[in-house]
Order: structure tokens, then sequence, then C-alpha cells
């Protein structure tokens, strides 16, 4: 019984996918190849695609942007949400603040960060960490609002720093829904970093990409979405289960 309940997940997840791909397949039969590639077609495509001499290249660029882009989204949001989850004054001042610049979309900030780093991989990574901060800052700051005061009681009897505070209190109580903003701000780091490559870089999957779109290549722009849209889904849910595995943890 225990099996077949682990099991299910699995099942749904392939089934999910199975689903897809028929959809897939039906729409691009209706829509044609030059609207829409096949499924197969598109696997095969992507293959080759990532057979070239160039691919790696370009792959290793994305990847070192995001990657620090994403550490520096993560980290600071961490900090920063921590320091104004801790301090209620300036978290009502700043939430505000930050949700108003959620709500902007982001591009709109892509000449300024232009004229601060330039072209090239600093603007990649900044814009990768403007997209990526916000989300994990407003999680991390509400998960340490809602740290039971107990909890707190007991760091100042025993008079713990604020860096024991921080590391044995904080952020293991609030790991459930910190982990949560990690999710978000990883897919919204990928975004960023993706969008600054499209319109300031001549490497990265987001220059093939835009580059694609110019000369209207169907196949390699629907390869490129596949294999960004595995990697993202394959991340989500490997982040999904760590959340869930934390928030059963702390519930009992």
């Amino acid at each position: 019984m225990e099996a077949g309940r682990a099991s299910s997940p699995w099942l749904d997840k392939a089934l999910l996918a199975v689903a897809l791909m028929a959809v897939w397949q039906l729409l691009s039969t209706l829509a044609g190849p030059e609207v829409l590639t096949t499924p197969l077609a598109t696997v095969r495509r992507l293959a080759q695609l990532m057979a070239g001499p160039d691919f790696g290249r370009h792959a290793a660029e994305t990847a070192t942007a995001f990657v620090v882009a994403l550490v520096i989204a993560l980290a600071g949001g961490l900090l920063l949400g921590v320091g104004l989850g801790a301090n209620r004054l300036c978290g009502e001042v700043a939430e505000p603040l930050l949700v108003g610049l959620y709500s902007i979309p982001k591009i709109t900030l892509y000449p300024v960060v232009l004229l601060l780093f330039g072209l090239g991989m600093s603007a990649k990574i900044a814009f990768g960490a403007i997209h990526g901060i916000i989300p994990v800052v407003l999680f991390t700051m509400n998960a340490v609002r809602n740290i039971p005061r107990a909890y707190l009681r007991a760091g100042h009897s025993m008079r713990l720093t604020r860096r024991q505070m921080f590391v044995h209190v904080l952020v293991p109580a609030s790991l459930p829904e910190i982990v949560t903003g990690f999710r978000l701000g990883f897919s919204l780091t990928l975004l960023g970093t993706l969008i600054g490559e499209m319109f300031a870089s001549q490497r990265g999957i987001g220059y093939l990409l835009i580059k694609s779109m110019e000369n209207n290549d169907i196949d390699i722009i629907v390869a490129l979405a596949l294999l960004l849209v595995s990697l993202a889904t394959a991340a989500s849910w490997l982040l999904l289960g760590l959340e869930r595995r934390l928030h059963g943890r702390f519930a009992r």
C-alpha cells in the first residue's frame, strides 16, 4: 500500500507528460511543421543542436551567468529577508516598496542595467539577480515574521549572539517557506539571465534563441524552448519535493 502511494506521484507525472506530448502532436498536425514541429522532430533537432561545435560554449556562458546570478539572488535575498523580518518596522516599510518594484516589468530597467554594467557577462548576471532576489526577500521576510515567539524567547534566554540566532533559530524555523522562495527565485533568475542574453550578449542560450527568432528558425526555437522547460521543470520538481519534506518534518 505504501509503495503504491509512493509511486503514484511519479505515475501522475508520467501521465501528464504523455498527455502533453499528445496535445503537442495534435497541435503540430493541425498547424503544420512550419508553425510547430512535432515532439519527435524537436527532440532530434535538439540532439543535433547539442552535438554542434558551438553549443557547449553557449551553454557554458549561460550556466556561468545563471549560477552567479542565482547565488547572488539567493544569498542576498536570504540575508535581506531575515534582516527585514527580524525588524518589524523596517519590514513594514520595505514590503510595499519591494512589492511595487516586483510588479514593474523588469525589461524597463534594462537601460539602467546597461548603463551601470555595460554589455557582457556582468549585465546578464545583474539582470538575472534582479529578477530572482525580490521573491526570495519577500518569502523569507514573511517566514521570519511567522516564527513562533517561543523560539525567539528561548534564543534570548540562552543569550545567543545575532549570528547564532540567525544560524540556529531564524533560518531553521523558517526553512520551509525559504525553500518556497528559492524555488520561485530559481525560475525567475533563469528567466532574467536568458532575457539579458537576448539583448546584451553575443553568446549564450538566450542569444541563440533571439537569433533563431530573427531568422524564423521554428525548429531551433522549439528545441531550445523544450530544453529550457525541461531543465526548469526538473529543478522545480526537486525543490518542490524538498519543500514538501521540510513542511512534513516541521509539521510533526
